[in-house]
């Protein structure tokens, strides 16, 4: 019997509030973290943050983030297609206001970005979504404690195991 795989976490960077958040998390646990996006941006020095940059284009940091995606890796994203690739690839994944996608969630969450996509191209106003606030923040920091915790039970290891 193979032991299960490291515990990673994987954050589409290029709009995420919630970095920082993420980092300390991570500290704690001492789990890795690939922040990725398709441009440089400035992060912590430290040996367990590693900045990925993708070559410019339409999902490239989507598709490196899907690829490696898999059960005890945790996800941080938005991108509602994204999460859907990566919850059907068995990881945690979390929007930066603190939603989990879960494949009970999922379809509904794809369904409804569909239809405001549909509505927006009729030329139907929309509000967009609500601005981020603090409560999001909070809500963030226990999802994704909620998720390193259960996927450590589930005995994937950190890098300070």
């Amino acid at each position: 019997m193979t032991s299960p795989e490291p515990l990673l976490i994987f954050v589409d960077a290029d709009a995420c509030p919630v970095k920082d958040e993420v980092f300390r998390v991570a500290g704690r646990h001492g789990i890795r973290v690939h922040v990725v996006s398709n441009g440089w941006m400035q992060l912590p020095r430290d040996p367990l943050i590693e900045r990925v940059v993708v070559p410019a284009g339409p999902d490239v940091a989507d598709d490196w983030i899907a690829e490696r995606a898999r059960a005890g890796t945790v996800v941080i994203t938005a991108d509602i297609p994204l999460a859907d690739r990566c919850v059907k690839a068995g990881a945690a994944v979390i929007d930066p206001k603190g939603r989990a996608f879960t494949p009970a969630s999922i379809g509904m969450a794809l369904a409804t970005r569909n239809l405001m996509t549909d509505l927006r191209s009729a030329g139907a106003v929309t509000s967009g979504p609500r601005p981020f606030a603090g409560k999001d923040r909070s809500a963030f920091l226990q999802a994704l404690d909620a998720a390193v915790n259960r996927l450590k039970r589930a005995g994937h290891p950190t890098g300070s195991a």
